[in-house]
């Protein structure tokens, strides 16, 4: 039995299937067929995340199915059972579970914000109508005295001095030593000098239960609608924060693009829509670490087996890229 296999198969759906094509992620076997999506969770524990039992499989496909629809309800159908039955994997019918899959309506790619970005298409209006869907969202997310933790300094130190740990050993290959010293010196100069403005963002009640992965790869913009999907599901540590982690994110992202103006524009309409302008005493610190956990993330690449040399190439550049413009940002701070 060969779970990926039989379900490149046309008839383990349970609709009428003309094509299947197969996304994988450190994390995920993502099926697309014509009209639907099917997402599996790798069986794998990377310390952060543990997938490792069928059990904890099923418990973080619910939790996605859960906390996406906070944002997207129309797309996220249901968490169904992958059965096995005479030695072969089915997504319909009778038959010992093997597995589960979250099950979502497919978006169109050609209308992915990175998409539009790239091809010219994306427009003011639409950023007003990305920040509006987003404020909306932070103003009514989930907030309480265990969440407000991860917005104290020592919670968001800790992450912080993990980022640093972790890159040391990429000092000379994708970060540069007067890069790596001077945004630690930053970061830690920002703790002392502006520990009343992270204190105020408590008191202002801004610690939220977020979406902790908001790049323009997740943000599908419509005529009829603004669709904001696949949030982080396996740790909390992720995803409860400032509301500013969340929005720098992506402002951040536009900026990786080359697109400061729109990064601006987007801003001010978030500020508009959500009446937080505090949120700007937190920004240029916030896409600092965005930027900087990009690199880190994309140079860890660099140790992968699995991948090729070439892949390993464009990885140092692109991670390089990212502490550059993580570097950039401390003119602004």
């Amino acid at each position: 039995m060969s779970l990926v296999e039989d379900l490149l198969n046309p008839e383990a759906y349970p609709e009428k299937v003309s094509q299947i094509e197969l996304i994988q992620t450190h994390i995920s076997f993502v099926f697309l067929t014509d009209r639907l999506v099917y997402k599996i969770k790798k069986p794998v524990n990377f310390g952060f995340l543990d997938f490792t039992t069928l059990e904890r499989r099923k418990y973080y496909c619910e939790q996605e199915l859960i906390l996406n629809r906070r944002l997207s309800p129309e797309v996220y159908i249901d968490v169904i059972p992958v059965v096995e039955r005479e030695g072969k994997c089915w997504l319909w019918g009778e038959g010992r579970t093997v597995d589960y899959a979250v099950w979502m309506k497919r978006l169109p790619m050609e209308r992915l914000m990175k998409n539009l970005l790239l091809k010219g298409e994306l427009r003011e209006e639409m950023l007003d109508r990305v920040a509006e869907k987003i404020a909306v969202f932070h103003n009514s997310a989930e907030k309480s005295p265990e969440i407000e933790k991860y917005g104290r300094i020592d919670t968001i130190k800790f992450n912080t001095d993990e980022n640093f740990q972790q890159t040391e050993k990429y000092v000379g290959k994708t970060i540069s030593r007067k890069q790596f010293g001077e945004l630690k010196e930053y970061t830690e100069n920002f703790y002392r000098n502006r520990a009343d403005v992270i204190n105020k963002r408590i008191k202002d009640g801004r610690i939220r239960d977020c979406h902790g992965d908001l790049h323009m790869e997740h943000i599908c913009i419509t005529d009829e609608d603004v669709i904001v999907f696949d949030c982080i599901e396996f740790n909390e540590r992720f995803r409860y924060s400032d509301t500013a982690v969340d929005i720098a994110f992506l402002a951040m992202d536009l900026d990786y693009y080359g697109k400061r103006d729109f990064s601006e524009k987007l801003m001010e309409f978030y500020v508009k829509h959500s009446g937080d302008s505090g949120v700007m005493d937190v920004l240029t610190f916030y896409k600092i670490y965005r930027a900087y956990v990009r690199g880190k993330v994309i140079s860890f690449k660099i140790d992968d087996p699995a991948i090729s040399e070439e892949e390993k190439k464009e990885a140092i550049k692109t991670a390089k890229r990212y502490f550059e413009l993580a570097y950039s940002y401390l003119d602004e701070g």
